[in-house]
């Protein structure tokens, strides 16, 4: 990561916000999941092992590292694999940051104390061989419980992404508790404050909110324009969201929305062409609504 010092610059580096900013208006505001899903390496002709899972994370990364702001492999699939699996996704990792691509660990952790430090270590300290440009974090044993994965990304120049309002039909029986004052709007009002401590337009701690909730944005009051932070909207195509319902759902706050499509893009391969092709399409639907 780029040393520095100024505006967007936090420890005297470049802060994840501003470098996920400048990746939106250079390529766009598109994120391609990387999820190896087994019924999806079946469909690409590949074994459900380690050697698989490598083939298919690299051949997606490669096609559309010149189209996407940021991957995201969804950590899950790589776990069910063990050691074996977590080793393709640190090369895949690696093999994106060599390709300025910048990642975020689909990893939704959640903890307090000791071990949520050890979380924040694995996946955002310099060094370690999982860390990513950023990572989703989890924040219902209270949002202050990610403290040290909120300032060891600061310090690394490293991102985060804390789940904010889910389209899962399940989340809501947590997430819109409180009605004008529910646990969405008390997370949004916190990620919202600690995006403060960054300078620029877009500060580094960012909100998953799904494609796909509709009128909850506006039923709960969130002003998520006013959080500052990127958005990253998962639900994109094969979940049933367009790049127009996107304009419409999120509003003022579009432009930090960094729309997020996996299986419709995946589900094109195994060329590499298709692949890119779909992501273009993407895209281009994101870039026009």
């Amino acid at each position: 990561m780029p040393d520095g010092a100024g505006a967007g610059k936090t420890a005297g580096r470049e802060s994840f916000g501003s470098r996920l900013g400048r990746a939106m208006a250079d390529r766009g505001p598109l994120c391609v999941g990387i999820d190896p899903h087994p019924a999806l390496l079946q469909r690409w002709g590949l074994g459900d092992d380690a050697a698989g899972l490598e083939r298919f994370s690299l051949t997606v990364l490669e096609a559309v590292a010149s189209l996407a702001a940021a991957v995201k492999p969804q950590v899950a699939l790589y776990e069910r694999h063990g050691s074996a699996g977590m080793a393709v996704l640190e090369r895949t990792l690696a093999a994106a940051a060599e390709a300025s691509v910048l990642t975020i660990a689909d990893a939704k952790r959640g903890d307090i104390g000791s071990t949520m430090a050890a979380y924040a270590d694995a996946w955002l300290r310099d060094g370690s061989a999982l860390a990513a440009d950023s990572v989703t974090l989890s924040p219902y044993l209270g949002f202050e419980s990610l403290r040290p994965a909120l300032d060891l990304a600061a310090d690394t120049g490293r991102g985060v992404f804390v789940l904010a309002l889910t389209s899962n039909p399940e989340g809501a029986s947590v997430q819109h508790v409180g009605g004008a004052d529910s646990v969405a709007r008390r997370i949004t009002a916190a990620a919202a404050a600690e995006n403060s401590r960054y300078d620029g337009s877009l500060g580094s701690v960012g909100l998953v909110v799904g494609a796909t909730v509709g009128s909850a944005l506006t039923e709960l009051k969130l002003d998520l324009a006013a959080v500052r932070g990127p958005i990253l909207a998962p639900g994109l195509g094969a979940q049933g969201a367009t790049a127009a319902d996107l304009r419409r759902t999120f509003g003022a706050a579009y432009s930090q929305v960094l729309g997020t499509s996996s299986r419709d893009i995946l589900s094109a391969g195994p060329e590499p062409k298709a692949l890119q092709d779909a992501a273009r399409r993407t895209l281009d639907e994101l870039l026009s609504a």
